[in-house]
């Protein structure tokens, strides 16, 4: 029997025996959740572009099959990830190299890791001793854990699934593609509930203005859509629409890689309209933080890729995508000043510094020299127990696992930050230096960002160490051309020497052209 007969006749048998239980929907996911799993352990290098295809999908999936309200459906993208991560640990023992890459950052990950046991162990397991009700505080620990540095293998990963120059372009063309159909997919959601074909936000009082699963609309999970009461947060294909905002923030800086570095002009025009429908998305969706963050990313992707000298080459296509914004936005310049006007009343009642800062003192006199424990501000673990609702990355930090594990953190990403800059630095190729430029703003902006936790939940807390796991890649990647250079030079034209045959004679065939 084949392997994919044998994974076929396993998947059946289990997912016959959840429909008993689940049925048609429960043994349908069941299926697909366990074939995916064993083909995954058999092909991890395909298993590995299944996750990431999947990932700005998943919250889309996870409301079509009816499984929104089960906390085990946010772990289902890690029956690619998981397996993958084996599969490339096997790969390296079998080559007998190195699986975890880069060996500077080995001392910071393992020190925190260390560090994460120890509150895991005291912290939490001090906890599951004496629980309060119903928490199983060992388990929200666990899956804090998971999500705190689960996706750190993703950088080893990347690195040895992208071995030639050509997979590197192809996985950010993917990229590009993926950010493309997600845009399409959130305009036709936004016109779906501009023309009535989906309801949008209905209720009183205070529901008016709260995003539910009720007014869900053919992609991603809860939405508000009130234009009545001048209030629109799209998921777009996310469950959340906060996690859209921060997926078009994270769009920003891989189209503008397609479309300043690609080698092909039309691919890099492909990455122009990508760029385009990120921003028309950033005004639609109505996300403050995506409306204010896409541009401002642009201007500065334009100064650390050193675009701002050579834009005069983009500079017709540019004032052409220019003039089809402006023409976009002024047909619905109402949707325009909304967005500005909720910006703006969003800045004035809270300042992102004064939220930051009320948030620290907050958690100060809360988190103890070890903190309150691994999961107890993780929203994926509040099925394990009660959890605090932190709004920003490092106070949620401070108070899971305390101070001296903030600067742990501190510490890793410094140190990430520091060596992924060298990496890029030290690529000739322009285009990849380029692509490595653009992926590196983007690491060093999520480093240090504390406003909300985008790395905590996807899609940021994926690509934020996929893309490092690229930019580590680009050195070896960039003396492909040399290595290629000195192994097959090119061939001189050979002089016919004088004992050459002038007429009608045939030359002797060189040995190569023989093996040939």
């Amino acid at each position: 029997m084949s392997y994919f007969g044998a994974v076929a006749g396993i998947s059946l048998v289990a997912s016959m025996m959840v429909a008993i239980v689940g049925g048609v929907k429960g043994a349908v996911g069941s299926f697909v959740a366990i074939a995916s799993l064993l083909l995954a352990f058999k092909y991890p290098w395909q298993s590995l572009y299944a996750f990431i295809i999947y990932l700005p999908f998943s919250g889309t999936i996870t409301y079509v099959i009816g499984a929104g309200s089960n906390p085990l459906m946010q772990l289902a993208k890690d029956a690619f990830y998981i397996p993958a991560l084996i599969g490339v640990i096997q790969y390296c023992k079998r080559r007998k190299i190195e699986w975890f890459v880069p060996k500077a950052l080995k001392p910071p990950v393992m020190m925190l890791l260390g560090y994460c046991g120890l509150v895991l162990l005291f912290i939490n397991g001090g906890q599951q001793l004496a629980p309060t009700g119903s928490e199983k505080p060992f388990l929200m620990g666990i899956l804090g854990l998971k999500v705190f540095m689960g996706y750190i293998p993703l950088i080893p990963c990347t690195y040895y699934l992208l071995r030639t120059k050509d997979e590197f372009f192809r996985m950010m063309r993917l990229m590009t593609v993926l950010i493309l159909i997600c845009c399409g997919l959130g305009l036709v959601q936004y016109m779906f509930l501009k023309t009535g074909r989906c309801q949008g936000t209905v209720g009183e009082g205070a529901e008016l203005f709260k995003a539910s699963l009720e007014s869900r609309c053919l992609v991603g999970g809860s939405l508000l859509f009130n234009e009545e009461q001048g209030v629109i947060r799209l998921p777009g294909t996310f469950v959340a629409p906060w996690q859209w905002g921060w997926f078009l923030i994270s769009s920003a800086f891989f189209t503008f890689a397609t479309a300043f570095s690609d080698r092909t002009w039309y691919w890099r025009l492909v990455g122009l309209f990508g760029m385009l429908m990120t921003m028309v998305m950033a005004v639609l969706s109505g996300q403050r933080i995506a409306l204010a963050l896409v541009p401002i990313c642009y201007g500065i992707l334009l100064i650390t890729t050193g675009q701002l000298v050579n834009l005069t080459r983009f500079l017709p296509i540019l004032i052409l995508l220019g003039l089809f914004i402006v023409g976009a936005l002024a047909s619905y310049p109402e949707v325009v000043q909304e967005r500005v006007d909720s910006f703006a009343s969003r800045w004035e009642a809270s300042p992102p510094t004064e939220f930051i800062a009320d948030q620290f003192s907050f958690v100060q006199d809360l988190s103890g020299l070890l903190g309150k424990g691994l999961g107890r501000a993780t929203n994926s673990a509040r099925a394990m127990g009660d959890v605090k609702l932190i709004e920003t990355y490092f106070p949620k930090v401070m108070f899971e696992i305390g101070p001296l594990g903030l600067l742990l953190f501190l510490g890793l990403v410094t140190t990430l930050t520091i060596i992924t800059f060298k990496a890029f630095r030290r690529v000739k190729d322009k285009n990849l230096r380029g692509m490595g430029a653009a992926l590196w703003t983007y690491v060093l902006l999520i480093s240090y960002n504390t406003y909300y936790y985008p790395l905590d939940v996807d899609p940021v807390a994926v690509y934020y160490w996929f893309a490092a796991g690229m930019i580590l890649k680009l050195p070896e990647l960039d003396r492909e051309v040399d290595e290629t250079a000195v192994l097959d030079p090119p061939k001189k034209k050979r002089r016919r020497g004088p004992l050459a045959p002038k007429f009608g004679g045939t030359e002797p065939q060189d040995s190569t052209e023989e093996n040939r």
